[in-house]
């Protein structure tokens, strides 16, 4: 059984960890992505990071589910959206795409928490 992305809570926000088990994120994991990404919307928290330090490789779909949950957060006023830990080929991607200008990308997960927190304060 493949396993799912892990939700935890850090100092007021919620972080979705993917693991080792999510080197590539590809059509066949979409679904249980949705799910968690949705779940993790539904936290009453400052923001949600996504920490991708162990995906090397995510594709298009992945890329709409995350838009998607940072589409939703916007709209329904739920904090803010950060990524951390991203591989190069997956910040590449990212920044090809321009939604490096959207998004708040960090090299770490305490600095994405940190970002959210401080961008909570200047709301």
């Amino acid at each position: 059984m493949a396993s799912s992305p892990d939700i935890q809570h850090e100092d007021g926000v919620t972080v979705v960890v993917f693991g080792q088990d999510f080197d590539s994120i590809g059509e066949d994991r979409i679904d249980a992505v949705a799910d968690v990404l949705t779940q993790a919307a539904a936290q009453q928290t400052a923001g949600v990071v996504i920490d991708l330090s162990h995906t090397s490789f995510f594709g298009s779909s992945f890329i709409e589910q995350l838009f998607r949950l940072w589409n939703r957060m916007k709209k329904e006023g739920q904090g803010r959206f950060a990524i951390c830990g991203l591989q190069p080929y997956c910040r590449e991607v990212l920044e090809v795409t321009n939604l490096h200008q959207l998004w708040i990308l960090t090299d770490t997960r305490a600095e994405a928490i940190h970002e959210i927190k401080n961008a909570e304060d200047d709301d």
